[in-house]
């Protein structure tokens, strides 16, 4: 936990001893009839000699990283795949852009135990089956430690990329279909997670996926979402994760500043945007609207609202940023996934930033 986050009393717990040896109350404690009390329904004497007089600190729910596969620079992200491992950090997640796929494979080699993952690989971009045998692969020689996060990617992308595509839902449904098919050829595959962002989708994650990830939701409607996966599918392991744009700086105004670069080209894409309506921005959203129909892309950023921006993104101290990871997994995000940014320099740079919050 971070210096600034409310300390629980069980953390703040410590034994006292008197000059002689014998047991005293301290601040935190009362005495009582039956002996000094240490904590809720807690009394000295209920305390054998063996118990520790300290009690442990709260354990620090780690997040994942995303790291990129940067061109000319992949050696140097192995390298720092092997330095997130150590630090024990919960998984490494690649984005769709650079070789998502490549880079998973290569992270499968230099490391042992952490989890990896897509985040996502277009399904546009690969034959199902030609997917499959190289998922099928990866989760071999990681020794099961692979997830194939899949999604439909963006109209801009397939459209620079002359790719003909048809319904999001029925696209991505025919595609899960042609992988699993491939997995007697193929391997074992590994978990299948969809690219999730509204309710349509979420639903068929649950229907033909091992799990969602989502990029750059809203915390707020998070529990919403989540409500759409059954308890059972939950318990059995069902894959909950998201994307955060993240940027450490004491100055929580210019750590904004590069998490509003880094969105105004998502808030370019009708769904994004409609999803933000749903969450309740729609103010924000018809603001950005009426920008774009105007060709004014200077003036996005400005529309950005921090109410907005803040729901969607970490920006600030490292306290801060903290608190906000925390806040994920207290909304049933069992894997927020930082995508970092700094206001020094690159992605390395972020990351190390990463490491020093979390040393």
């Amino acid at each position: 936990m971070s210096s600034s986050m409310p300390v629980s009393f069980g953390a703040m717990l410590s034994v006292r001893h008197g000059a002689c040896g014998r047991r005293t109350a301290g601040p935190d404690e009362t005495s009582t009839a039956g002996g000094t009390q240490v904590g809720p329904n807690v009394l000295l004497s209920d305390v054998s000699p063996d118990t520790p007089t300290e009690l442990e600190p709260p354990v620090t729910r780690m997040p994942a990283v995303s790291l990129v596969a940067v061109p000319g620079k992949k050696e140097r992200s192995l390298d720092m795949a092997r330095e997130i491992e150590r630090r024990g950090f919960s998984g490494i997640y690649c984005p769709s852009m650079g070789d998502a796929m490549g880079l998973s494979q290569g992270i499968a080699h230099v490391t042992s135990t952490i989890e990896i993952g897509t985040a996502i690989q277009p399904i546009y971009l690969r034959h199902s089956s030609d997917l499959a045998t190289h998922a099928g692969t990866i989760q071999e020689i990681s020794g099961g430690r692979f997830r194939l996060g899949i999604g439909v990617s963006h109209g801009p992308v397939t459209r620079r990329l002359g790719v003909d595509t048809g319904r999001p839902l029925s696209d991505v449904r025919s595609y899960v279909e042609g992988l699993r098919a491939a997995e007697r050829q193929a391997g074992a595959l590994p978990p299948i997670v969809l690219a999730s962002l509204r309710d349509k989708m979420v639903q068929l994650a649950v229907e033909v996926g091992d799990g969602s990830i989502w990029a750059n939701a809203s915390l707020s409607r998070m529990g919403h979402s989540l409500s759409l996966v059954p308890d059972e599918r939950r318990d059995a392991g069902f894959f909950v994760g998201n994307m955060i744009p993240t940027v450490i700086d004491d100055d929580v105004e210019a750590a904004r500043a590069v998490n509003r670069t880094t969105l105004t080209g998502y808030v370019a894409l009708p769904n994004y945007r409609n999803y933000w309506k749903d969450a309740g921005y729609e103010e924000e959203m018809a603001a950005i609207e009426d920008a774009l129909e105007r060709k004014d892309r200077e003036a996005i950023p400005g529309l950005m609202t921090d109410r907005w921006l803040d729901d969607c993104t970490l920006s600030g101290p490292v306290g801060r940023v903290r608190d906000g990871v925390e806040a994920w997994f207290d909304a049933g995000v069992t894997t927020p996934i930082l995508v970092m940014s700094s206001t020094k320099g690159g992605q390395f740079v972020a990351i190390e930033e990463l490491f020093a919050a979390y040393a």
